[in-house]
């Protein structure tokens, strides 16, 4: 029997989820999120697996696959469409359907990730999500998202209850000793190249 989908779940299930895939097409966000991943990756070794949590129609996927283009990809999606449209990015047999927290597969990454996702949980998922980032990484943990030093609500295209942010990175590294924070960085809405979306990044790693 199927878990019954929280608010949170359906809301992304639901028409708003599939409206999100039209907002945020592949090929316009491409040039940009390249700019990002360029960022995010001067940190980095080689990776050989990825695994995002939360792709919509796999645009980071896209971008990840070229700066390693022999990297197996792995995606978990909620929304049908966004699915549909990911299927063009990455096999079908790599791509794990359902809500993030739910997630049940037997592998680990060398990448594991989110962008714009933990902020959309329902914060009582929180610690069940942080283990699933920590469960399938091997080795880096990137998470792009809203930062605020205390958590907080903020009303998401007139929706309330749709939106938090927190000090996702802290309550990660302080629930999991071995995870150490490699680099972090800031991307500015007024930067001179790309409107970004101010979002803050934080990159950790397994150390053994």
């Amino acid at each position: 029997m199927d878990k019954k989908l929280n608010e949170q779940e359906t809301f992304w299930k639901s028409e708003f989820g599939d409206d999100y895939i039209l907002r945020n097409s592949l090929n316009e966000n491409l040039e940009m999120r390249t700019a990002e991943f360029r960022k995010f990756f001067l940190s980095v070794n080689e990776i050989d697996s990825v695994l995002e949590f939360g792709t919509n129609v796999g645009t980071n996927l896209e971008v990840i696959k070229s700066f390693f283009p022999n990297a197996e990809l792995h995606g978990n999606e909620i929304n049908e469409n966004a699915i549909k449209e990911l299927a063009k990015v990455i096999p079908d047999k790599n791509i794990h359907k359902g809500s993030m927290v739910d997630l049940e597969i037997n592998q680990q990454f060398d990448l594991v990730m989110t962008r714009g996702v933990l902020i959309h949980l329902n914060p009582n998922d929180l610690k069940n999500a942080y283990n699933q980032l920590y469960k399938y990484s091997k080795k880096y943990i990137l998470i792009v998202e809203y930062f605020s030093k205390q958590p907080a609500e903020i009303e998401y295209r007139g929706n309330k209850n749709k939106l938090f942010k927190r000090d996702f990175c802290r309550e990660l590294l302080d629930n999991y000793n071995n995870l150490k924070l490699v680099d972090y960085g800031f991307l500015y809405s007024s930067d001179n190249q790309f409107s970004f979306d101010d979002n803050n990044w934080f990159l950790l790693e397994k150390v053994y």
